[in-house]
């Protein structure tokens, strides 16, 4: 089993935390980031300890062609990659989280970006 990881590091702020994130898992350093746009909070075991997790995320913007897993430096055993249109995650029979991510895009692209963010299910 990994260790808990806890984002944002140490000095470090939550986009910074994403911008990190996107380079360590992506490859890719040119991230257009927009606001915080949901958060999910849950409560689960980690490790056989309580633990409480609070997921932030944002709008963002990449190049689909600057996805170089060859420069990931944190793959974090994905295996696959692929990009998904909302028709598709509407459609799938797949489990995405998190929970409510299509109707998350759906409300965006219709209504522009919340005022505060929206809470998704834990």
């Amino acid at each position: 089993m990994g260790h808990p990881r806890r984002l944002p590091g140490p000095r470090e702020d939550h986009e910074s935390a994403v911008r990190r994130e996107v380079r360590e898992e992506l490859g890719v350093d040119d991230v257009d980031l927009g606001p915080q746009i949901a958060e999910r909070s849950q409560h689960h075991l980690v490790g056989g300890r309580p633990a409480h997790q609070v997921e932030r995320y944002y709008l963002a913007r990449i190049d689909p062609a600057a996805v170089d897993p060859a420069r990931a430096t944190q793959p974090d055993g994905i295996r696959a990659r692929r990009w998904w249109t909302l028709a598709d995650l509407q459609a799938t029979r797949q489990t995405v989280y998190p929970v409510g991510l299509a109707d998350l895009i759906a409300g965006v692209l219709d209504r522009g970006v919340p005022q505060r963010p929206v809470a998704l299910p834990g």
